[in-house]
Order: structure tokens, then C-alpha cells, then sequence
């Protein structure tokens, strides 16, 4: 794998130099989460196609984040240690142009891990040869191309399955180790209870290690990856922020939701944190910031914890008010010394409540609070607190899921830092697994038994 990476880095730096003279260009593109399974599913169905194909033609696997991003990824960057892969190896976004190859009829695209461009990209849907995915197809928005899908735990399995069925012999130690560890952290460890693992994620794994007896135990790896996805530590508070964040959109409003996994306390106590928290909402342009810190206590058992910033009085209310007054879900809030202007944070006892049921209930407050702020023709600008919870309780209470993004984005793939799923994985059949997801289940089960010694190592 290395070698060929090394390959890859130079068959591009050549197709620069020859500009004119230069055939088409194959790009094999993961989505624009980045996840450990997008990135190592690009980098093995490369490989293999360019090992596999008769004409000398390089497939080139594109990590589809700028390369400033990586570090957001831990268990990427962990992994990649592990396997002896260097990073600067790599090829990510912002190091090829796909839209000038594309005009100059140079590229030709593969998309593994999602099937929807967004609409920054629709114009290299033409460019689009063949998609592999493992979630539910949508069809308005799929390339008309071959499109291989099948709803297993990871798309890792897909290509681990096109690999040893296609060209056993070109699997070497380096890839294995990806597509196995991919597996496993995808799958939770192939956890019964979590019900992620499919019969193919199994049968997959378990010819990976046949074939490579020296690969890490299962429970190695995956207490390792998963250490190092919830791993913030040496990240800037910018870079928290945007590991895991969704935005949510009401009439020109902007606000950011990030989980933080850490303890609020100690999140509060970050050096320099009102300054870097204003930074981040000015510069890309956010109205308000809500943090919802997740950690385990000594029991193994998940905290929530919220914090609320906003430099808008009106709006910051709107947004504390409707979490405080909401009945579904009851959030069961305390208010949280936090000794800064501007910030709000609390206590959740409701460790139920995940991101995903809070995004509702900051649309509504959202709309609630534009409705609030049309101001009839010669009254005052200003609007009151008494204002805003009228404007609130004209919302309603019915609670109408949207989505949990940027309107402006497509609904697939997720965006990277969100759009992770923060449900249990059992109430949607195969949904795609977030640390949301895994702070959430570990929740529900910690409710209705007492830890065992597995959860509580996690």
C-alpha cells in the first residue's frame, strides 16, 4: 500500500507537468465525512483497481477534506500510524482541482461511501463512472452509472468482498490491517446487542483473519480506534468544535450544534475560551453556539452537559427557553455556573436527550424567535423577553424533524463533523454509526443493566 500511495503522489505530480498531453485521470473520491470508513474504503478500491486493470491506468484515491482537517479525524491518524502509512502520502481536496479536470475531460470519478455530491460538486456528476455505497440509495439524486449498494455495517466489507473475490493474491498485510480494523470499529466490535454487524460484515472479518493470523484481537483494535475517535486532547477549541457539528438553518439564522467530548467543567476552563468561541461563531458566520458536552463518569455511565453561546440577548433567550420549557424531550436542565458573558451552560439530566432530539427543538425556537423579531411598522426595534415567549408558544409544541444541516446541503453525505447519526443504531435497521451513536446506546443499555465488564472498559 505504501508504495503504491508513493505511486499515486507521482503519477499526479506527472499529469500536472504534462497538462495537454495528458489522459484521463481516475479519482476514486470518499465522501466528504472523512470517517475511517470513507478513507480506507478510497484508499483499498484504488488500489485494487489500479492493481487489477489491463491498460497502465492509476486509480487515485482522494480524501475528500482539505488536508488542514485530518487531525479532526483521530482514529484516522491513529490508524495510519499504526500501519506505517505516512499522512504525507495522502491526497486530500484541496490538492487537486476535480472541476478543471473535469472541464478538460481529464477525470473520471468513483464515489465509495455516499452516492450524492453536493450541490458544490453537482457538476462532476457527469464525470461519475461507478458508485459503491452501503446506505439506502436516494433516488433523485444518485449518477446515472453502475451503482453497486448493499446495506452491511461498512462499506470497508464491500470492498473487502470485491477485493478477495476479484484479486485475493493483491492483498497485502498493510491493507488487510485498514479493512479489518475498519470493520470492527464500524460494526462496535461486532456486538450483538448493538446489532450493526451484518452476516457479510462477519463472514468478512473473519476471512481477514484467516488470511492474516497476526492481525490485532478484535478487542485491541477496537478499544484502541475508539479511543482515538473520542480523543480531543492536543486538538485547539476551533478544531473540537468542528470534529463532530451539525448546523441548523431557520430564516437566515445560523446555528452550530457540536458534540464535545469532554467534561464541561474542564471545557469551560480552556484557556482564551470566550475570545475562541467568538472567533469561531464570527468567522464562519454563526448566530449561536450550542456545545453539548458527552463524557463517562467513574461508573461507566454517559453525562451530558450543555452550553449555550450567543452574543444576541434576544435570541440566546429564545434558544435557552425553548430547551428549559421543552416536554418533549424533557431535558431535565440545571443551570451550570459558567463565569462568562454571553454563555449559558447547564447540567442535562435526561442523558436520553441526544443532538438529534435537540435539533428540533432549536428549529422551532428558531422560527419562534424570527417570527418574534417582525416588528410592526413605527414600534420599537428591541424586542423583549415577554416578545420571545410569546413568539415561542406560537410555535407550538409538535415538533417536525428537519434537517439537521446546513438547508444548503445535500442530504447525503453526512457533513463531516455531523451529520454523523445521533441515534441508537437499532431505531432505524442499519443506520450509519456517529460517537453520538455509541454514547447513546452505551446510555440506553447502562438504564436497563448494570455495566458490564465490556461497556465499562470502554
Amino acid at each position: 500500500m505504501e508504495d503504491y500511495l508513493q505511486g499515486c503522489r507521482a503519477a499526479l505530480q506527472e499529469h500536472s507537468r504534462a497538462q495537454e498531453e495528458s489522459r484521463p485521470l481516475h479519482v476514486v473520491l470518499g465522501n466528504e465525512a472523512c470517517d475511517l470508513d470513507s478513507m480506507v474504503s478510497a484508499l483499498a478500491l484504488a488500489f485494487y483497481l489500479t492493481k487489477t486493470t489491463e491498460a497502465e491506468e492509476v486509480f487515485i484515491p482522494v480524501l475528500n477534506i482539505k488536508r488542514s482537517e485530518l487531525p479532526l479525524r483521530g482514529d484516522n491518524v491513529f490508524f495510519l500510524q499504526k500501519v506505517h502509512i505516512p499522512e504525507t502520502l495522502l491526497i486530500f481536496r484541496d490538492e487537486i482541482d476535480l472541476h478543471v479536470l473535469h472541464q478538460a475531460g481529464l477525470l473520471t470519478l468513483i464515489l465509495v461511501d455516499h452516492h450524492v455530491l453536493p450541490r458544490s460538486d453537482a457538476a462532476l456528476e457527469e464525470a461519475v463512472a461507478e458508485v459503491m455505497d452501503h446506505r439506502p440509495i436516494e433516488q433523485k439524486h444518485c449518477p446515472p452509472c453502475h451503482v453497486s449498494v448493499e446495506l452491511v455495517g461498512s462499506c470497508a466489507t464491500l470492498v473487502t468482498e470485491r477485493i478477495l473475490q476479484g484479486a485475493p493474491e493483491i492483498l497485502d498485510r498493510e491493507t488487510a490491517a485498514l479493512l479489518h480494523g475498519t470493520i470492527i470499529l464500524d460494526c462496535v466490535n461486532m456486538d450483538l446487542k448493538i446489532g450493526k454487524a451484518t452476516t457479510k460484515d462477519r463472514k468478512y472479518v473473519e476471512k481477514l483473519e484467516a488470511l492474516f493470523p497476526d492481525l490485532p484481537k478484535r478487542n485491541e483494535i477496537f478499544d484502541w480506534l475508539q479511543k482515538a475517535k473520542f480523543d480531543v486532547s492536543g486538538l485547539t477549541t476551533e478544531q473540537m468544535l468542528r470534529k463532530d457539528q451539525k448546523v441548523t438553518c431557520r430564516a437566515g439564522t445560523r446555528v452550530a450544534v457540536s458534540a464535545v467530548y469532554m467534561d464541561l467543567e474542564a471545557f469551560l476552563r480552556r484557556p482564551d475560551l470566550l475570545e475562541d468561541l467568538n472567533a469561531f461563531c464570527q468567522t464562519h458566520s454563526y448566530d449561536a453556539l450550542v456545545a453539548m458536552t458527552i463524557f463517562f463518569d467513574a461508573h461507566s455511565e454517559p453525562v451530558r452537559q450543555l452550553a449555550v453561546f450567543c452574543p444576541h440577548v434576544a435570541l440566546r433567550m429564545a434558544i435557552c427557553g425553548a430547551l428549559e420549557r421543552s416536554h418533549s424531550p424533557m431535558l431535565k436542565l440545571t443551570p451550570f455556573p459558567a463565569a462568562y458573558p454571553n454563555l449559558q451552560a447547564y447540567l442535562q439530566g435526561n442523558t436520553q436527550a441526544s443532538r438529534k432530539k435537540l435539533l428540533p427543538l432549536l428549529q422551532e425556537a428558531l422560527t419562534a424567535y424570527s417570527e418574534s423579531m417582525k416588528i410592526p411598522a413605527g414600534q420599537p426595534e428591541a424586542a423583549s423577553s415577554e416578545q420571545v415567549d410569546k413568539g415561542l408558544d406560537r410555535a407550538g409544541s409538535t415538533l417536525t424533524p428537519g434537517l439537521s444541516q446546513d438547508e444548503d446541503d445535500p442530504p447525503l453525505p453526512p457533513t463531516p463533523m455531523n451529520s454523523l447519526v445521533d441515534e441508537c443504531p437499532l431505531d432505524q435497521g442499519l443506520p450509519k454509526l456517529s460517537a453520538e451513536a455509541v454514547f447513546e446506546k452505551c446510555s440506553q443499555i447502562s438504564l436497563t443493566q448494570a455495566p458490564t465488564p465490556a461497556l465499562s472498559k470502554k
